[in-house]
């Protein structure tokens, strides 16, 4: 089962992604990245990719709709937010949540521009995702405090059983009081809700920055707590992706589904001749079953001069076997041998999975397995460091250099823990 990759495109005037790749329970399976979108491209390839989007280019409300389903309703949805659009609705893309059987419907609006400008950054660089959320509809949820999150300019309100909302402002006591958060002292009235409880999530380097303005407005909550994010939002953001009721953005023209019926008439010629095709293989295949009985002899008797030359000593018996049974005293023969075959199969499993990728040299010393490698990119190499990470090896690249169509690199890998090797 293909891994996902949840992916952040940058906000407006930024220009790096932020990606991490999770599993199944949303738990991490590698530190997030950062860097171009042709760099997190090649992750991608082999994993399900659901991508957050800046929530303040998307509108999240939940409007009271007429009854009905699929293209009536979503035909009802443009005149039931008409006061919250400042644009033609024509310039707008529509996306329905699942309606629940109380209450509003979930609806996402977002610019067909915006989107197809994302939609056009991902395909360029063969990025096909199957979703994509505001990435504040991943805020968790929590039934008894309002939820704040803070990054940059941008404040995310969430609270109990309500959409998330983003307030770009500052300061951040300016954000609170649009928010409806803290009360506004400008107002001239006495507040009649009582003071929220909140808890807000930042990184420390936003917190470094807001800090004396929060506790300076403590006593304009019923309590507030403080979360620092050391890894950045976006692992904390993953965990809520299992179970997450977000409104996908890819509806409609937007939709990744296909009409496979129709599909399924266009091809059906081929599948006939691909039927033709089968048959045809199936009788070469049992030509080749013949041939291959043949050359199975043949290679048993260069097999037995192979093992002639290699022991001549040792009289042979049954070839394949006794140099089975030297091989397992080889990986017996001490704690310096073990170790270089234990290290060669994680290195055959971590590069299992990258193609176009050769071992050109490797020498094993102390422990420490020095090798080059030529793989068609850092990317390449970087997967295959992780895979070995998963395995309980180190590897460290000592050096890169660009031959033909990719780089050359020299590694050494050694056991997670054991001190570096030789230069």
């Amino acid at each position: 089962m293909p891994h996902t990759l949840l992916l952040r495109l940058p906000t407006p005037g930024q220009e790096d992604t932020e990606w991490l790749s999770i599993d199944d329970t949303g738990v991490a399976e590698a530190t997030r990245q950062r860097g171009p979108l042709s760099l997190a491209a090649a992750v991608a390839r082999t994993a399900k990719v659901i991508v957050l989007a800046p929530a303040t280019q998307i509108l999240l409300a939940e409007p009271d709709l007429p009854p009905g389903s699929g293209a009536k309703l979503a035909r009802a949805v443009p005149f039931a937010l008409e006061e919250q659009l400042t644009e033609d609705i024509d310039d707008l893309v529509f996306a329905l949540g699942k309606r629940p059987a109380i209450g509003g419907t979930p609806v996402a609006v977002v610019s067909r521009d915006v989107l197809q400008g994302w939609m056009s950054d991902l395909t360029s660089v063969g990025i096909d995702p199957v979703a994509i959320y505001a990435d504040m509809s991943l805020l968790p949820p929590n039934p008894g405090q309002t939820v704040l999150w803070l990054e940059n300019n941008r404040l995310s309100v969430r609270r109990p059983d309500k959409l998330p909302f983003s307030v770009e402002l500052t300061p951040v006591t300016e954000a609170l009081i649009v928010a409806g958060v803290i009360p506004d002292p400008l107002a001239g009235e006495i507040p009649t809700e009582p003071l929220e409880n909140a808890i807000l999530y930042t990184t420390r380097e936003d917190w470094t920055t807001v800090q004396d303005e929060i506790e300076g407005l403590v006593e304009q909550f019923a309590s507030i707590k403080i979360q620092l994010l050391p890894d950045g939002p976006l692992p904390w953001l993953a965990r809520s992706l299992v179970n997450t009721d977000a409104v996908n953005l890819l509806q409609g023209e937007f939709a990744r589904s296909k009409d496979y019926s129709a599909s399924l008439r266009r091809w059906r010629t081929a599948a006939m001749l691909a039927g033709g095709l089968l048959f045809v293989h199936l009788a070469a295949e049992a030509v080749q079953l013949q041939h291959a009985k043949h050359e199975s002899a043949a290679l048993d008797t260069q097999i037995a001069d192979e093992y002639s030359k290699a022991m001549p000593a040792v009289p042979m018996q049954d070839a394949r076997r006794q140099m089975q049974t030297q091989l397992d005293r080889m990986r017996h023969s001490g704690p310096g041998a073990q170790q270089f075959l234990h290290t060669l199969q994680a290195l055959g499993t971590a590069t299992a999975g990258t193609p176009n990728t050769t071992i050109d040299a490797l020498s094993f010393h102390e422990g420490i397995l020095d090798l080059k490698v030529t793989a068609p990119g850092l990317a390449a190499v970087s997967q295959i460091s992780q895979g070995l990470g998963k395995q309980g090896m180190t590897a460290d690249i000592q050096s890169s250099t660009p031959v033909g169509n990719g780089i050359e690199a020299h590694m050494q890998l050694r056991p997670a823990g054991a001190k570096g090797g030789h230069p």
